[in-house]
């Protein structure tokens, strides 16, 4: 079972420096900078352990309001020591509210319509 998590996290690990390198490359041409391969490799471990550091967190504030999923209150709060990034969720969490909604009721509608036939 070890092998398999190993072999995951290094799946993982690989698809993130994959990205991390491709951001990289298309932030450094449109700013005509480049970056080196030891930026790349740091970038991306950082970007992996903070991934590693989030996820605990959020199993945690699930685990702590008793649930055992991960819900989007837990997601806000992992962000609200980033204020850019507590907006931009929130917005995001809103906008994903309003299409419940809408849904909703474009369901009912279909609904009573389909009552009536």
């Amino acid at each position: 079972m070890s092998d398999d998590k190993d072999e995951t996290q290094q799946r993982l690990k690989a698809a993130i420096h994959f990205t991390v390198g491709r951001l990289c490359q298309m932030t450094g041409e449109d700013n005509r900078r480049g970056f080196s391969r030891q930026a790349v490799a740091a970038i991306a471990e950082t970007a992996f352990r903070q991934c590693d550091v989030f996820a605990k967190d959020l199993e945690a504030f699930a685990r702590h309001a008793k649930r055992s999923t991960v819900n989007s209150d837990d997601v806000k709060l992992i962000a609200r020591r980033s204020t850019a990034l507590s907006i931009h969720i929130q917005k995001k969490t809103e906008e994903l509210n309003q299409e419940k909604k809408s849904t909703g009721k474009r369901k009912s509608r279909d609904t009573e319509e389909e009552s009536k036939e």
